[in-house]
């Protein structure tokens, strides 16, 4: 009896830390096919780039539903699909834009309003319980994102790099109610169904526009493995950030977004030869240090719903 009960709170904690590693997990590659689409939206144009990236990512995810024999989802959650579609069309568009005008760290840095919004909405719309510890990883986050970005705002911007950071601040906003919605879609469908759902919907949403944003022949052979690997990796995050959100509340994984930066910066100095300077390296310490502070919260694990269990 004891030996029972001494093992289901070993069980739990397992599980709540591989719903930590598969979020940080999901924002690490999300953070490097940010980097990919910033070379291929230069090259192409933003459009151009997310349209093909979408095409890819639904022909992979669409081959793993035929593989895992998916269903087609009931109304109910097919309504989540198409509601989160309409938020990741527009905040997509609008980030990989403004990666073609400011530097990804930048971007990424503004987008960071996107968890403090969205821990804010959490009891509005998800009826969960803020934690404090949730609460002070926000905060330090934050305090992290103001070192790192104020050297970087204290410069002169042009016109273009000021409509750039105005993009990255309204992708934020759609990103914090996607952050949310995407927690009520992961208890009730599967994580290759998210995927191919998220990437067809947003396909069928960027087509109608396509007779005037493209021109013929839509030339890519040069970004050709860009597109491809950014596709990749976009299907791979998708899964991996619609499993934790499965296991865990929102509330407590939020926080390891800001892990994003650090990724960033990591990618930077591998890809480009970027070295950090002394605020990077100060901010991104805060950063680590909130989201081991909402690991350390032990994400409590979702209970099936009744859709999953049907």
């Amino acid at each position: 009896m004891n030996v029972t009960c001494g093992a289901e709170p070993r069980t739990a904690k397992r599980a709540a830390w591989f719903a930590v590693a598969l979020c940080l997990s999901g924002v690490a590659m999300f953070a490097l096919m940010d980097v990919l689409m910033k070379s291929a939206a230069l090259a192409l144009g933003t459009y151009v780039a997310l349209l093909w990236r979408s095409l890819l990512a639904s022909v992979i995810s669409g081959a793993g539903m035929i593989v895992t024999r998916n269903r087609w989802p009931p109304r109910n959650v097919m309504r989540l699909h198409v509601l989160r579609a309409l938020l990741i069309a527009p905040m997509a568009w609008l980030f990989f834009w403004a990666l073609t005008k400011l530097p990804v760290a930048e971007a990424i840095g503004l987008s960071f309003i996107a968890p403090i919004i969205a821990l804010a909405l959490v009891p509005v719309l998800l009826g969960e319980r803020v934690s404090r510890h949730a609460i002070w990883a926000a905060i330090m986050g934050t305090i992290g994102v103001v070192i790192i970005v104020s050297g970087r705002l204290s410069a002169v911007y042009s016109a273009d790099a000021l409509w750039g950071a105005g993009a990255a601040l309204a992708s934020a906003v759609l990103f914090a109610l996607n952050l949310l919605i995407q927690r009520r879609q992961a208890q009730v469908a599967g994580v290759i169904e998210v995927a191919f759902f998220q990437n067809l919907l947003v396909l069928a949403l960027l087509l109608p526009f396509a007779p005037w944003l493209v021109s013929a022949p839509m030339e890519i052979t040069d970004s050709a493995l860009t597109i491809t690997g950014a596709a990749v990796l976009t299907v791979c995050s998708q899964i991996a950030l619609s499993a934790a959100y499965a296991r865990a509340s929102a509330s407590k994984l939020i926080p390891l977004e800001y892990s994003a930066f650090l990724w960033a910066t990591l990618f930077g100095w591998l890809i480009f030869s970027e070295v950090p300077t002394v605020p990077v390296l100060a901010g991104v310490a805060l950063i680590v240090i909130a989201c081991l502070i909402a690991a350390r919260e032990k994400p409590e694990i979702a209970h099936p719903t009744e859709a999953e269990s049907a």
